[in-house]
């Protein structure tokens, strides 16, 4: 954990091993994030996951941040409740910067130092435990914040545009529903329009987009250890694991079981 001014000190490749908290106090910083450029002001909350595509950090010489740098492994191998570690991941990467109320700031400054004075208390007889527990009680408190700006968000977006509209509904539907016509009919629109819609905004159509989004659902299920293939079948209600290997292997080039092994 540090309290930074000016800038960030990042650790040596923290991209591939850390996942990054920060919390903007005063001035602001901007980066590229996927492609897009983003600002972040006092007040609001970055997150990166590690493995995030990122460039260009910069900051402003009044900025002044709380940042927390949180092994992967250990945050991956503590995510409490799986299906909300997902939604978390997929809102994250198209929304990297949350703004926070006066309340959640003091929560978020809290959560960090309680998590890391864990850390510190490496004569706990129970040391290993606390830091778990602590991890999870972090990763609730961020959830709750992070799901009252996804509802914020969503009744944003239900007054946009059809683009909008689609792709929270992609989001929120796509572990399911992999048709762009189940789309459509909830947006009261032709398929073929949608297509068109989505095509004029993006240069991508409504189906690569659906594919997008259950790809990624499908890797971040694949590296969960705690789940097997069956599970994931299931939980993506796929009438078999047989159906379910042959959409694997068209998204990713490679089965499921394949897909593990690489991993191991």
């Amino acid at each position: 954990m540090h309290k930074s001014s000016g800038s960030i000190e990042f650790p040596d490749n923290y991209l591939q091993h850390f996942h990054t908290h920060i919390l903007c106090s005063s001035g602001s910083m901007n980066f590229v994030f996927n492609g897009k450029k983003y600002t972040a002001k006092s007040g609001e909350f970055v997150f990166w996951f590690a493995d995030s595509q990122l460039t260009n950090v910069t900051f402003s010489k009044n900025f002044k941040a709380n940042v927390l740098f949180v092994e992967r492994e250990f945050l991956d191998n503590n995510i409490p409740d799986q299906s909300w570690s997902i939604d978390v991941v997929l809102h994250s990467r198209a929304n990297p910067i949350l703004h926070l109320h006066d309340k959640d700031k003091m929560k978020v400054v809290s959560s960090f130092s309680l998590l890391y004075n864990r850390y510190l208390e490496r004569g706990h007889l129970f040391y290993n435990e606390t830091q778990q527990l602590q991890m999870q009680l972090f990763l609730f408190d961020m959830w709750h914040i992070f799901a009252n700006e996804y509802e914020r968000r969503k009744r944003t977006v239900e007054s946009g545009s059809l683009y909008e509209q689609f792709m929270h509904l992609v989001n929120e539907h796509c572990m399911q529903e992999r048709e762009v016509q189940f789309y459509a009919n909830r947006l009261h629109i032709t398929a073929k329009y949608l297509n068109y819609v989505c095509k004029q905004n993006t240069d991508v159509t409504a189906s690569e987009w659906i594919q997008r989004y259950a790809k990624e659902r499908i890797t971040l299920l694949l590296k969960n250890k705690h789940l097997n293939i069956a599970e994931i079948a299931d939980k993506m209600e796929f009438s078999s694991r047989s159906f379910f290997t042959r959409y694997v292997k068209k998204l990713l080039g490679v089965t499921p079981s394949e897909f593990r092994n690489r991993l191991a």
